[in-house]
């Protein structure tokens, strides 16, 4: 398929508003590393949020949903939506706390809950392990969509495909830091959002699919269009719901939902103006990433069903594609080729700017990593802020590299999420507790990574070839992970020694998180005449958990309704629309009680 001049110069377009606002902040962007990296931590929420949304906006996801749906139906999107649970819990517990810790780096977060040489090497380690391994696969994963769509759309190769895509982002992200990644981000979302919802107009009136009623009737589709798993399978329930809902979304760290906020999503708080704007800047996130966007994903992948009913099919229409990257997957870019001149420019440039926003995110937060957690911490203290960013810079080519190169090993973009849901797993919990639970320490937390990773090792690589005949569900993974990770670091954390009270001192000062788990270090302080501020305050988590619960309602109602609606099924839609007016009314209720008490 060929992209007609009208197509290219949409998307050339494209390209040099989005070149030209990183010419303008590059400026202002290389002054220092605060500058680089958080802007001067003046941005206002509402773009900090829709900056979060345009990351986990990616090439990748698409074709992610596309082949959750094809091969688990609607209701195998539980095993992200559940992350929905982790995300609230983050905008009302942890959104101001991390505010409050005012560090440059979440990794930064180590030195002052720890202390000493075990939290100093576990901040250095976990930024190279996230920093760079992690942040790598995530990647690479954004990558191997983009050659799927590149090789679909254009007949180009994957290497060819890696170097266009990967030099154009390295050298916006590179020029604009932060504030042109976050300034950008909105031009990214709206460009991305709009394709997607222009995909599945296409995809829902090809002559095969022949609208919504016919689709939904379609004997392909039909079977697949429940929210929930059916009842009377119980291993499709337990795999797609109970364990996602019951277990997955606390106990395993995911990029874009971790546990107690972490990675890019901290990033963006910690950018924020204050700690209201920081909560308010991730609710937002959490409502357009699970109400506003999956819904046009799912439509163009049951449609894909219709048209593309099997893998075969797919190879059968695309014989120019390699074998080992097709799949399931494959097929959202398959809709794509039924775009019309001008239309297919639009959504070509829409998925160009889903994958920068994504990359340009992820090689900006894992250099702030490798400069401020590694470089500037341990291989150079007294580097000035102009060497810094130019550490900066060079470490964002090179993240590019690597993730480029492994981009062209994967195979589907299932395999590199199950992955790393894997490698997190069992680590959750301790994401959670540590700032509420005085007892927990570096050990912890280095056990928890260490312990999860082999288990992870194990069970992907290593079992299969020992035990060829006896093979490991994916949720028997998961829960194995979980199982093995949370009890070795919960024993570790009891046999270790607790961190120096003066850093414990420290720590409660700066974040007041109050709670029962830090009862026992504020009267050993007050018996040695130490005065912990806010130690005397109404402890907070009760009301955000009530929050949490009330905000996630509301959230997956809004899902809810809009499915139904589409189906059809208004009586249905109707019930799920009243759930979520009146858990929005509660919250809103409750809003100003739950927001953060600094504003200014």
């Amino acid at each position: 398929m060929q992209l007609s001049p009208l197509d290219w110069s949409i998307v050339a377009a494209y390209f040099l508003v989005v070149l030209a606002i990183g010419v303008t902040v590059s400026r202002r962007a290389g002054r220092n590393t605060s500058q680089f990296f958080l802007s001067g931590r003046n941005m206002p929420w509402w773009l900090l949020g829709i900056s979060m949304v345009a990351t986990t906006f990616s090439t990748d996801t698409p074709n992610l949903v596309t082949d959750i749906v094809r091969q688990n139906g609607v209701a195998g999107n539980w095993v992200w939506w559940a992350f929905l649970l982790t995300g609230m819990l983050t905008v009302f517990v942890y959104a101001k706390l991390w505010r409050r810790a005012g560090v440059l780096t979440d990794l930064e977060f180590y030195e002052i809950r720890y202390g000493g040489r075990p939290a100093a090497f576990l901040r250095g380690f976990r930024a190279i392990y996230l920093g760079v391994f992690f942040n790598v696969v995530i990647m690479a994963s954004v990558t191997l969509a983009a050659i799927k769509i590149a090789g679909v759309l254009l007949g180009i190769s994957p290497l060819t495909t890696v170097l266009l895509a990967g030099g154009v982002t390295v050298a916006f992200s590179t020029m604009g830091g932060f504030r042109g990644v976050v300034l950008t981000d909105l031009l990214l979302f709206v460009t991305a959002l709009g394709g997607s919802i222009a995909v599945a107009w296409v995809a829902v009136g090809h002559p095969e699919v022949g609208g919504l009623s016919s689709l939904f009737a379609h004997p392909e589709v039909a079977g697949q269009l429940s929210l929930f798993p059916d009842l009377a399978d119980r291993e499709a329930l337990v795999i797609l719901f109970v364990i996602p809902i019951a277990v997955q979304w606390w106990s395993v760290w995911y990029p874009g939902a971790e546990p107690g906020g972490g990675g890019y999503v901290a990033q963006r708080m910690l950018a924020a103006r204050n700690e209201a704007e920081a909560t308010s800047a991730t609710l937002l996130f959490n409502a357009a990433h699970y109400a506003v966007r999956p819904w046009p994903w799912i439509l163009v992948a049951l449609a894909s069903l219709v048209v593309y009913p099997t893998v075969e099919s797919l190879g059968e229409a695309f014989p120019g594609i390699p074998a080992n990257i097709l799949g399931h997957d494959l097929a959202y870019a398959a809709m794509l080729t039924f775009l019309p001149t001008g239309l297919l420019g639009l959504v070509a440039a829409s998925l160009a700017a889903a994958y920068m926003s994504t990359i340009s995110t992820h090689l900006n937060w894992g250099s702030s990593y490798v400069v401020h957690d590694v470089w500037s911490r341990f291989v150079d203290p007294g580097a000035d802020e102009r060497t810094l960013v130019r550490v900066g810079r060079v470490s964002t080519a090179l993240l590019m590299v690597l993730a480029a190169s492994l981009a062209l090993w994967m195979e589907h973009a299932l395999q590199a999420f199950n992955i790393l849901l894997q490698i997190g797993a069992g680590t959750g919990l301790l994401f959670i507790l540590r700032w509420f639970w005085w007892r927990i320490n570096a050990y912890s937390e280095i056990t928890a990574m260490v312990v999860s990773f082999l288990v992870a090792l194990y069970v992907e690589l290593i079992h299969p070839g020992l035990f060829p005949l006896m093979e490991l569900s994916t949720s028997a993974k998961l829960l194995t992970g979980v199982s093995i990770t949370t009890a070795a670091w919960v024993g570790v954390t009891f046999l270790t020694r607790p961190t120096d009270r003066e850093v414990l001192h420290g720590f409660l000062t700066l974040t007041r998180p109050g709670g029962p788990g830090w009862a026992r270090v504020v009267q050993e302080a007050e018996a040695d005449g130490i005065r912990i501020p806010g130690a005397d305050e109404v402890w907070s988590v009760p009301r955000g958990i009530q929050a949490m619960v009330a905000g996630s309602f509301a959230i997956y109602g809004v899902l809810f309704t809009t499915g139904m609606l589409l189906y059809g099924r208004w009586g249905e839609g109707m019930l799920a629309a009243l759930v979520s007016a009146v858990a929005g009314l509660y919250l809103v209720r409750i809003w100003p009680r739950v927001r953060g008490d600094e504003t200014g």
